[in-house]
């Protein structure tokens, strides 16, 4: 028993030398800053809210000095002195910078390899991830609160000292936070420094960028995309036009590939914001964007064909009707293979966007070339599709193509028929071949039995 009592961990120290809170009060004896530097001190020690030895009451204790401190940044008139601006953001990454937990989403694809688990795994690609809400929050909370005050208040010189490049990565990899919360938060703080530290700017798009393509080449999940790409839409916002090549570049090598990663699903509305903003802004850029949707268009997931659907939709308004032309043909193609599809949901999301005025405007600039797809498309929906609701679609959608030119509607029904008879022709053809092969195999056979003997040995 008397070395249980001799012995003495760190946490036992650090009860003994920093007693329940709150103490700080002013006095005319206890200056203001004195009290923050002594609320500062405290709040630099970390809690993890696993350790079984931590004191609850401690933790609240550490919460209410936080709170203190907030509240005497947001009342203070005065400008923070270099002696506590320093240990002010020392207690900020003290609290921020730590070992983030693995991703907890889905554990049954990181610990087994079977078939079965496997197909578990796909299937849970296509849903939202589970949120992980960290108990550390009570915290964090407080200290983002404390962080997004120094970069609104501080002048950027005085922020540049202890805010360095080095200090902006650790704050960009917390994005990998699972907890929501505390993504939403870094957001707002990240942002806030982007518009405030100009001449870092580059380095901040550039720091952004890579983590966008290593999730796009390595990494398949990434919890903080779409914050990012949130941070980034405000970004593109601010683009001047003409638009910078290394703009036009990052829309090229990042934003049209982020397009085909799994469980693009969670980020897709940020991303086709941000896409839609160089639109907007170069209208030329949308025959490049349309092509990249396309080319990476999914194979097996129809929620993605349906945001995709949606996505291109959009773009049609913005698209410049100069390239309407070029454009015609692969996206009307793909847009009558949507009509096609056995998933009913992606198949009368796909004939809804012939109600879409400028779809249509495109899809008579090159009527010659498209027609035939349509048809032949329209006409397989009505006579194979399982829907009755998509054949009733397709039957509406039929009446305005005939309205809109029946003489060429006219003309693909006939040149269907004689690609179907051809098809026809050319599959009694086939099996022809296939017959006499057969006979002369049989023949063969029966007029060489050694030799067959020897074959198959």
């Amino acid at each position: 028993m008397g070395s249980l009592r001799n012995s003495k961990t760190l946490h036992d120290l650090f009860v003994q030398e920093k007693p329940l809170f709150p103490i700080i009060q002013h006095s005319p004896t206890s200056p203001m800053n004195e009290d923050l530097l002594s609320a500062i001190s405290y709040c630099t020690f970390v809690f993890t809210f696993t350790d079984p030895l931590e004191s609850p009451a401690q933790r609240d204790s550490k919460r209410i000095q936080l709170s203190r401190i907030i509240s005497i940044l947001k009342s203070s008139k005065k400008p923070l002195q270099h002696r506590i601006l320093a240990p002010l953001i020392s207690m900020i990454q003290a609290n921020l910078f730590r070992p983030l937990p693995p991703p907890a989403n889905n554990p049954s694809c990181s610990s087994s390899s079977s078939s079965s688990s496997s197909s578990v795994c796909e299937l849970a690609e296509d849903e939202d991830p589970v949120s992980i809400f960290s108990p550390v929050w009570s915290h964090l909370q407080i200290v983002y609160e404390i962080l997004l005050r120094l970069v609104i208040t501080i002048d950027y010189e005085a922020l540049r000292v202890y805010m360095d490049q080095s200090f902006l990565l650790k704050l960009l990899s917390l994005f990998q936070s699972e907890d929501p919360r505390e993504r939403e938060s870094l957001k707002n703080v990240y942002h806030k420094i982007y518009t405030k530290f100009i001449t870092d700017r580059s380095f901040m798009r550039k720091s952004m960028k890579d983590v966008l393509l290593n999730h796009v080449f390595e990494i398949e999940r990434h919890p903080g995309i779409a914050e990012l790409l949130e941070i980034w839409g405000t970004i593109i916002n601010g683009f001047t036009v003409p638009l910078k090549e290394e703009h036009k570049l990052f829309l090229m090598r990042v934003l049209i590939p982020l397009h085909k990663t799994k469980g693009m699903q969670v980020y897709h509305r940020q991303l086709a914001y941000c896409v839609s903003q160089f639109v907007q802004k170069e209208p030329m850029l949308g025959a490049v964007v349309v092509r990249g949707i396309l080319r990476y268009w999914p194979v097996t997931n129809t929620q993605k064909e349906i945001l995709f659907i949606g996505e291109l939709e959009d773009l049609v308004d913005n698209i410049d009707p100069d390239q309407y032309r070029k454009l015609a043909l692969p996206f009307c193609t793909q847009i009558t293979k949507c009509i096609n599809s056995r998933n009913s949901q992606v198949a009368e999301r796909a004939l809804y966007v012939w109600n879409n005025e400028q779809f249509v405007k495109m899809a008579t600039t090159g009527m010659v070339e498209v027609f035939p797809v349509i048809v032949e498309g329209m006409e397989r929906n009505l006579k194979w599709h399982w829907s009755k609701n998509v054949r009733q679609l397709t039957e509406s959608v039929k009446v305005m193509l005939e309205e809109m030119d029946p003489e060429l509607y006219t003309k693909g029904l006939i040149d269907m028929q004689n690609k179907q008879a051809e098809a026809h022709q050319l599959d009694i053809r086939r099996k022809k071949r296939w017959e006499r092969l057969e006979l002369e195999a049989a023949k063969n056979k029966f007029l060489n039995p050694q030799r067959s003997i020897c074959v198959s040995h």
